[in-house]
């Protein structure tokens, strides 16, 4: 696809394209941190980690019950045997069970030397000292072999794995106390426009709040970001490039969204290009064509365009993957599967569009999704209301109610 609104009808690229073209000029970074373990939630892990003990480290029981040797199994036949002891999770029986024998044991407890078989409590009958099994009981049950979840020396986790809540727990139970996870990335954002006025200030003619920064700043809430906000900057080309230089020096990224008040994206362009290195791309996306992308020294730039559901989708498609992509996490792709539209839904040809869906489930499972509301780049309202993007390729030419399109749920829980 080409430009039409520019006379050198310059190509699109596609998100793809895009996608592909920032992510050649990234370098991960590379600096490191020690943190302890219940520091590390959502953090990219930056080396692979081993197991340095077997888990569990010994054979433990799978059930509160009694523990016996399967030679003294009478098949098919009532036995009883004596019990001798309990083993009780961390405070095990310490002797060896002997013919004839069984111990009373607890969930997690240690098995005995001489056990082989745990049966579970409910099934016994209890004559004096004597525990009765019956019949029909089961040999070599309901033990955890020591090293049945992880033995040592295995991997548990490689770089690049962004950590989770149950990576915790299985990193706490190998023993591991702290783990070296990449360096915050210094995130600088700002919007840029004359009539952009913060909260808290009265419109005058003309202005709007600015919405974009306060998107921005939740978008970028996350362990691996450290954010900055930079305000908003006036449409002054001498003052955006001193902030862009200064803001350059003291961060990895730099994210603006407006600044085209001249009446097109070149006043974000010009501005880049005398600071630093720019490519200027257009791109066959609905909503949010113009992209500035760049360097300012080390430091990368994305100019966003100003409307605010542009923000969200450029920020989805181009600004997270790269986010990723410096930080050193392992590469990941958007959940996306097909449902039945039972909206109409107006499209031409030529851009991918994203537009804002309401993804529901019926009593039966069964998955479909509506319009959320207006599709314009403005209205911020319908991708509020959504909980999914509808995603419409660049030949599609619109949907009829009851056809079947590909959504991206925005979570996982409807």
């Amino acid at each position: 696809m080409t430009d039409i609104c520019y006379p050198a009808r310059a190509p699109l690229l596609s998100v793809l394209q895009a996608q592909q073209a920032i992510a050649a000029v990234i370098n991960t970074i590379q600096d490191t941190e020690l943190l302890p373990l219940d520091q590390v939630l959502g953090r990219v892990l930056a080396t692979a980690l081993a197991s340095p003990i077997a888990i569990p480290p010994q054979a433990n029981a799978a059930m509160d019950g009694y523990g016996f040797a399967a030679a003294d199994r009478v098949k098919d036949e009532i036995f009883s045997l004596q019990q001798v002891g309990i083993s009780w999770a961390g405070k095990p029986f310490a002797k060896k069970l002997q013919a004839g024998q069984c111990v009373r044991i607890f969930t997690g407890a240690v098995v005995p030397e001489g056990v082989d078989s745990v049966i579970a409590q409910e099934q016994i009958r209890r004559d004096g000292d004597s525990i009765v099994f019956p019949a029909d009981t089961a040999p070599y049950k309901n033990i955890r072999a020591a090293g049945s979840d992880v033995q040592q020396d295995q991997l548990l986790l490689t770089a690049g794995k962004v950590l989770t809540a149950v990576d915790i727990g299985l990193l706490a139970s190998a023993g591991i106390s702290q783990v070296a996870v990449k360096r915050r990335l210094k995130i600088g954002f700002f919007s840029s426009g004359d009539e952009l006025v913060s909260l808290g200030q009265p419109l005058l003619p003309g202005q709007i709040y600015d919405s974009n920064r306060h998107q921005l700043r939740a978008l970028l809430q996350n362990p691996q970001y450290q954010p900055s906000d930079l305000g908003i900057i006036k449409d002054d080309p001498a003052l955006l490039e001193q902030t862009l230089l200064s803001a350059a020096a003291a961060h990895d990224v730099l994210i603006s969204t407006g600044g085209a008040s001249v009446g097109d994206a070149d006043f974000i362009r010009q501005c880049l290009a005398n600071c630093g290195v720019v490519e200027f791309w257009k791109i066959a996306v609905k909503p949010g064509k113009p992209l500035a992308f760049g360097r300012i020294g080390d430091c990368l730039f994305f100019g966003l365009p100003g409307n605010p559901v542009a923000v969200l989708v450029s920020f989805e498609k181009f600004v997270r993957p790269a986010l990723a992509q410096l930080a050193g996490a392992r590469p990941c792709h958007t959940l996306a599967f097909k449902v039945r539209c039972d909206s109409r839904l107006r499209k031409g040809a030529g851009r991918q569009e994203y537009q804002r869906g309401l993804l529901r489930q019926d009593r039966n499972g069964e998955l479909s999704v509506i319009l959320a509301g207006g599709q314009d780049s403005h209205q911020l309202n319908s991708a509020s209301n959504a909980n999914c993007f509808i995603v419409l390729e660049p030949d599609n030419q619109g949907v009829e109610a009851g056809e079947m399109v590909t959504v991206e749920p925005f979570q996982t829980v409807l």
